[in-house]
């Protein structure tokens, strides 16, 4: 498995332990071919698949890890049949599964807690029909889901234990342009037409100085961008982002949304979609006093995982015996797919530009952006 490969998976599964929420588990009642029926029932039995110090994880255990994995994140299904995914997976469980050991008292009552609260808190927001219904499509039982969540929150008790005000402050302050946020308007002038056909990038960008030369003269944005952006995310509302964060972007859209003057119209900028007309609006840099409490956990939380990071880096290997996962049959997907899972998306989904659509401001503000996703293209940036 390649170092980068393993680097984007470990971003993504960063955000899952920093970030576990009742949002990442709206998407009930999605049916699934499941094939793990008979393991749910025969408990911790079965081929031994991984060996470590002090422990081993069998098919069995390792078959509900992926079952749970498929109700808290139901996007990275196909994932989860790639052969070089599902060994990182097993080694993430041997992480949780060796520090979880490892934690103190303290840290082992915190995860116990915080795990209890999440999952009342997720049944009563759903309510025990819909709940029951999500665990049931992965035959996941309650218990198996709460062992999953102390085990996670451990680790995160244990690895954010010690963690000062001035740790939090010093990470904010080396990654506070992850904070920034801009209401940008702009008109995407696509690589294919309304009626899907290509459109060469030639093509494109006259079109694009053309729709430039209407604003220069004064003709009004919103109405512009409905008549000719092929955003839809935008598009209706007239070409507007209004307070989102700019690191949802990809990094040319990105790059003019921190720059750009205010109520400046950019040349045309080009993406991976073909060319943009930028407006920005308004831009706020945040500032260390202006976090929320809630942003501050978050930032707590990414030090930790950033310590959980640098274990599987540099220890994980030390304390492993051997791994013997069963090939996935039928692997069709390549390499080149298997890179990239779609980590800005969530359950919400994303535009065009990349924006997620229902995770707010705070969605992000904790991630680890040296490796963002396009939201359409699903390419690593």
């Amino acid at each position: 498995m390649s170092r980068s490969k393993a680097r984007s998976w470990k971003t993504l599964f960063i955000a899952l332990v920093a970030v576990l929420t009742i949002s990442m588990l709206a998407a009930c009642g999605k049916k699934d071919d499941n094939k793990g029926k008979e393991a749910a029932n025969n408990g911790s039995s079965g081929k031994v698949v991984a060996t470590y110090e002090g422990g081993e994880i069998t098919e069995n255990e390792f078959d509900l890890e992926l079952r749970i994995m498929k109700t808290l994140q139901p996007q990275m299904a196909q994932l989860l049949e790639l052969d070089d995914f599902r060994e990182f997976l097993v080694k993430q469980a041997i992480t949780y599964e060796y520090l979880s050991g490892k934690a103190d008292d303290k840290a082992q009552k915190e995860g116990k807690k915080t795990a209890e609260d999440q999952l009342k808190a997720i049944k009563t927001q759903m309510g025990d029909e819909a709940f029951k219904q999500m665990l049931d499509t992965q035959k996941i039982t309650e218990d198996e889901l709460k062992n999953y969540m102390v085990r996670i929150f451990t680790v995160v008790a244990s690895q954010t234990a010690g963690i000062t005000e001035e740790d939090i402050k010093t990470e904010f302050e080396a990654t506070k342009d992850d904070y920034t946020t801009a209401s940008v308007r702009h008109i995407l002038i696509g690589l294919t037409d309304a009626e899907g056909k290509e459109r060469s990038k030639e093509d494109a960008l006259k079109l694009a100085n053309e729709v430039k030369a209407k604003l220069d003269k004064g003709e009004d944005f919103a109405t512009l961008a409905k008549e000719y952006s092929e955003d839809p995310g935008s598009k209706d509302n007239g070409g507007l982002y209004e307070d989102a964060l700019v690191t949802q972007w990809v990094p040319q859209f990105q790059e003019k949304a921190r720059t750009l003057k205010i109520n400046e119209i950019s040349n045309p900028v080009e993406t991976d979609y073909g060319y943009h007309i930028m407006r920005v609006e308004s831009r706020t840099e945040k500032k260390y006093e202006d976090l929320t409490a809630e942003e501050k956990d978050m930032i707590k939380n990414l030090v930790g995982s950033n310590k959980l990071d640098e274990f599987m880096d540099k220890d994980l290997d030390k304390i492993i015996k051997k791994i013997d996962l069963p090939k996935v049959e039928n692997n069709t997907e390549t390499d080149n797919n298997a890179a990239t899972p779609p980590a800005s998306e969530g359950n919400a989904g994303t535009d065009s530009q990349g924006t997620s659509k229902e995770s707010g401001n705070s969605g992000n503000a904790g991630a680890n952006n040296s490796e963002k996703t396009d939201g359409n293209a699903g390419n690593t940036k």
